[in-house]
């Protein structure tokens, strides 16, 4: 099925992180937290990271966003986490939770709620590390080196990244991808601008993955559902 993506430039010029956030991260309280898709795809990171105990020196995270809350059960289980793909608007967000300065998104709801999952006292050190945000762009780093794993939110694409098959070129052999992404949607709104999903049918995953039903209006966007995965580079020799 060919759609027509969003322009990668459009990304940088009309996604509005502040209103991004506010639309599909932000929770009058925590139990909306529980409710909500977002703790579909913590429910699955927490299992690959800490329950299934997938683990490394190096986790790259391709296309971050303006979020977060993707690193937060990882941040244990590797000593380097590279987030790639910000744009400038998006480091700037980011820039500001990490200084905790004024405007800053409160992830803090998300924050306890991983807490929670672990078992942990909420206010403890989660040990969040993101040493590296490499320059804006919507392609595959080519500079990186292969890393143990490699974390995938498929929500919002552009063009260059749809080949998701060389997203393994950037993974070592014996090396998890853990993919999160949305069903059977064509776009999602951030204020008035519409960008695009990569549109994956049900029916031609469902037997590898575990699944949940869209919680959103589909004001915002026409997703049906989201999807958690996590498969295993083949080890050399085999």
């Amino acid at each position: 099925m060919e759609r027509n993506f969003t322009e990668k430039d459009a990304y940088e010029q009309y996604l509005v992180p502040s209103d991004y956030l506010e639309t599909y991260y932000s929770f009058d309280s925590e139990s909306h937290v529980k409710d909500n898709l977002i703790a579909f795809h913590l429910k699955n990171l927490h299992k690959a990271f800490l329950v299934d105990g997938i683990k490394g020196d190096t986790l790259i995270d391709i296309g971050s966003g303006v979020t977060i809350y993707q690193h937060l059960s990882a941040c244990e289980s590797f000593k380097e986490i590279i987030a790639t793909d910000y744009t400038t608007q998006a480091r700037e967000e980011l820039q500001k939770w990490l200084k905790n300065e004024p405007g800053a998104f409160d992830w803090s709801p998300v924050v306890k709620y991983v807490c929670e999952l672990e078992g942990n006292r909420y206010g403890e050190t989660f040990g969040y590390r993101c040493s590296r945000v490499l320059m804006p762009s919507l392609r595959m780093p080519a500079c990186l080196s292969p890393a143990d794993s490699i974390l995938d939110l498929q929500e919002g694409i552009a063009p260059e990244k749809v080949p998701v098959k060389n997203i393994t070129s950037l993974l070592k052999p014996g090396g998890h991808l853990v993919l999160l992404g949305v069903l059977e949607g064509t776009y999602y709104m951030v204020g008035q601008r519409r960008f695009s999903c990569l549109y994956l049918e049900q029916k031609s995953i469902e037997e590898w993955v575990e699944m949940t039903p869209n919680h959103y209006s589909w004001t915002v966007t026409d997703s049906k559902g989201a999807f958690g995965l996590v498969a295993q580079k083949y080890s050399e020799g085999h």
